[in-house]
């Protein structure tokens, strides 16, 4: 096996963290390539629970290093916080947690700013933030003038004076803004900011030029994405989508690393569709079928705790995003929470204005008028979670991710029936 990347296929939370602590045992290096500290994994090992946000999955495992690349913005209190209670369940990072210097920094300013967005727009504008800042901080990084690396802040003298100008201007701004705003004191951020590099200090590095050694090195490498492919602010449903790329294609420009480096592409689904804040959701089930799909599935937020909206999968969403991923196979997650319904619906087209589209559509206005055609299936009615190997499922369990396989195009190579390590089926190739 040689470098890989595990990309989420939906709009997000389709469970990758457990994908990527599995197949750790055969990378050196885990890599976090976009995103900030509102994704969320989740692994859980031998009983106990490990939740991880900016910190890469692969710390979880002894000998493997983890990189949080350059497209990362990155909340350094946040930051610090997660290494603290990582380190009091037990995972050391002596030498094993690098962080790119030219990774962005969200400032208090920004989260601020994401609460102007939030709540100075109406309720069918809202995007659903989990407002910690994120999209102010990539804002201000493709806006040039006001963006922070982290290499900004080992300047202080520099930086200080820099961060005097930004603060102002962000006062003026948020002051005109915010009937309660609170002016902010440059000095007293640039205190607490320059405080925050000391203790990263051990950690920071050029992550690309580190990266570029240990592929030399031969070094196996995983980039591990944050949220899902239909979130990406290109290629997602925009506008209810990230600030950063979040498909398989912003592995190059958030590391740093060209994906002709990469030989193995993982492509991570859900058994049927989640996605958290606005947007649109053509297989969404708003009823008593989407209740007990997140009250089984505990389809609430790693992070945030918010209540995800749950439906049928959408195998148009997925053959769109596993295209612009380059998926070469798949992995099929939560197919235990399935357990129990007597048929399963799959969404193989969208109709809209009584025409048949199977492509989901660019424009917004267009996306929100699309019905799901849909094609059922059986379901069964056995516990799955204690399957081990492919033959332990229900001829119909197979049959279901033989259908997803097929109407998607990539072949599925596992399944998982359950949060623990354990609980993951290594599909044959010759099934």
């Amino acid at each position: 096996m040689g470098s890989t990347c595990v990309v989420g296929l939906q709009w997000g939370d389709e469970a990758k963290g457990k994908i990527v602590d599995l197949l750790c045992d055969h990378h050196d290096v885990v890599v976090r390539y976009q995103g900030g500290a509102n994704a969320g994994h989740t692994v859980v090992h031998e009983g106990v629970t490990y939740k991880l946000s900016l910190v890469p999955t692969g710390v979880l495992r002894e000998g493997v290093e983890a990189v949080i690349g350059n497209g990362v913005v990155v909340h350094p209190p946040a930051l610090l916080k997660e290494v603290a209670s990582l380190t009091a369940q037990g995972v050391d990072f002596t030498g094993r947690l690098h962080i790119s210097d030219r990774a962005h920094v969200i400032l208090p300013y920004h989260l601020a700013e994401e609460r102007l967005t939030e709540e100075s727009t109406s309720a069918a504008d809202h995007l659903g933030t989990t407002r910690r800042g994120i999209g102010p901080c990539y804002k201000d990084k493709v806006g040039r003038v006001h963006g922070v690396r982290i290499a900004d802040l080992y300047h202080p003298a520099v930086f200080r004076e820099r961060l005097a100008r930004i603060v102002d201007y962000k006062n003026r701004l948020l002051n005109a803004m915010l009937p309660d705003f609170e002016p902010f004191d440059d000095k007293q951020v640039a205190d607490e900011y320059l405080g925050y590099a000391e203790q990263l200090r051990p950690y920071v590095t050029d992550a690309t030029s580190w990266l570029h050694a240990a592929v030399a090195q031969g070094r196996k490498l995983m980039f591990e994405g944050a949220q899902g492919s239909l979130l990406d602010i290109d290629h997602g449903s925009y506008p209810y989508v990230t600030s950063s790329s979040s498909s398989a294609v912003g592995v190059a420009a958030g590391s740093g690393v060209p994906s002709r480096y990469i030989d193995r592409w993982i492509g991570v689904v859900k058994a049927y569709t989640t996605r958290v804040g606005g947007g649109p959701f053509p297989t969404e089930q708003d009823n008593p079928i989407g209740e007990r799909i997140r009250q089984i599935g505990r389809e609430y937020g790693t992070v945030t705790g918010r209540p995800r909206r749950c439906g049928w999968f959408d195998a148009v969403a997925v053959r769109y995003s596993t295209r612009v991923s380059g998926t070469t196979e798949l992995a099929v997650m939560l197919l235990d929470v399935l357990s129990g319904f007597d048929e399963l619906k799959v969404a193989v087209a969208y109709e809209t204005d009584g025409k048949k589209v199977e492509a989901m559509p660019a424009s917004l206005a267009d996306f929100e008028l699309c019905k799901p055609v849909y094609e059922t299936v059986p379901g069964w009615s056995e516990d799955l979670t204690a399957a081990r190997t492919w033959d332990d499922l229900p001829r119909q369990a197979r049959e279901y991710v033989g259908f997803l396989s097929r109407q998607i195009g990539v072949p599925v190579s596992i399944v998982s029936v359950g949060p623990d390590r354990k609980q993951t089926i290594m599909v044959p190739k010759d099934r």
